[in-house]
This record gives structure tokens, sequence and C-alpha cells, in this order.
């Protein structure tokens, strides 16, 4: 996939990654839409602010209406790991998924005959290492990040023979706002930006960032004994 000379709609390009992946998409020669529920507060120099809640299918729509030239769909859209499965409010669990898997898919199906209209191209969902690795108080978003992913590989295999590239972002920790209180490594934004253009460039299934979201996925082979070791042996001595 090319990105210079492309067009690429960036949901949630307001701040974070979502800004750090739209300048790395500018800086490679494409044209980009800052979607942001916002759009006031899009900063990016070259960036085409764009009003886009993906929980609204009025707002999906109107975004469709306003950026028919994308190629790249880029779904960074999302809220802060927050809510335990068992104690949360569930409606705070219902708007994880809302957002993370539903609002996901409603810009997929909206923008994916755009972008085949358009010569095809490529979409990139930004998951998570909790994709894999659940934590009690972050199982709401682990279970939705889950669920994005096997979407993703179900989409990629309906998509792939229309034109659209489907790949799935895996990273730990980002140096952003919403892992400001994190005291575990971060990575930059701009370098996760890069390697996550990169993958698009090259037609990666998985793009799978760093060391901890490599080791947690060689661990999916060896099951739920191989990613929660610790469990288990505290359950064995108790």
């Amino acid at each position: 996939m090319q990105i210079d000379g492309g067009t690429a709609l960036v949901s949630g390009a307001n701040r974070g990654f979502g800004r750090a992946i739209a300048a790395e998409l500018l800086a490679r020669g494409a044209r980009v839409y800052a979607g942001a529920r916002r759009p006031e507060s899009v900063d990016l120099p070259g960036a085409q602010p764009l009003a886009l809640d993906i929980t609204d299918p009025d707002s999906i729509a109107a975004a469709v209406a306003a950026a028919g030239d994308v190629t790249i769909l880029v779904n960074n859209a999302g809220s802060p790991p927050a809510a335990d499965l068992l104690t949360a409010d569930l409606d705070v669990v219902r708007a994880e998924f809302e957002t993370h898997v539903f609002g996901t898919l409603e810009m997929t199906r909206a923008f994916a005959p755009v972008i085949e209209a358009n010569g095809g191209g490529a979409v990139l969902n930004v998951l998570s290492v909790l994709s894999w690795y659940s934590a009690p108080d972050k199982g709401a978003y682990g279970a939705a990040k889950a669920a994005a992913w096997s979407m993703t590989n179900a989409l990629r295999i309906s998509l792939a023979p229309r034109g659209v590239w489907m790949s799935a972002l895996h990273v730990g920790y980002i140096d952003t706002d919403m892992a400001a209180e994190v005291s575990d490594p971060k990575l930059p934004a701009a370098e996760v930006a890069r390697i996550a253009a990169d993958g698009i460039e090259n037609n990666l299934a998985e793009i799978v960032v760093d060391e901890v979201s490599r080791n947690v996925q060689a661990g999916l082979s060896g099951g739920v004994r191989a990613l929660y070791p610790w469990f288990w042996a505290s359950s064995e001595m108790s």
C-alpha cells in the first residue's frame, strides 16, 4: 500500500496516538482528514479537521459524505481502560464495546466501499496487547479489544478480494495522556506511528510494536497457563 498520494482518515486524531499517526501519514505524502468529536481541537498543521463521533451513525454518514476520497482508514478512536467486568456499571462496559467494537465496525462498513471505489487501499485497526491479555481492572477494555481483534481477522478475509487490506496494531503503553499515570516503560507516540505506517505500506496483517506484545503473542500458543503463570502458581499454593 502506497501512502504517498493517498488520502487518510484518522479517527480520534486530535491528540495522543491519533495525532501522531496523522502527522506521520502527512509526512509520507498523504492528505489527512483528522476526525474528532470536537474538530476545533485539531491543531495539526496540514490536516483537515473533520467532525466525527464513531458511536453516532449520522456522524459517520456525514463523514463519508465529506471524505469521499479516502484510501486509508485508521480506526484509532477509543476510550481509556477503566471498567472492571464485575463491579463497573453495565452501561460503562457497554460503552467500551460501542466504541472499540461497534464503532470500529460501523466505520469500516461505511468506508470500505469508499476505499474500494477509489481503487483500493487499507484499514488499520488500533488494538492493544490487551487484545490477548486481560487484567481485572481493565476487563471490559480487554474484552472489547479481543472482540475487535477477532472482528479484524474476519473483516480482513472479507475485504481483501475487494482491494481493501486490513491490519491490526498491537502495542503496550504509548506515552500519551491516556497512559499518563502509568509508571511502566512507554513508547513515544511518534515511534509507534512510524512503525504503524511502515506496516501499512508493507501490507502487514499484524503490526506488533513492542517486546511486551511480542511476548504475549508468543504465549498464546501455550494457553492460559502460559499467559497467566502467576495466577496458577498462586492457586496451586493456596
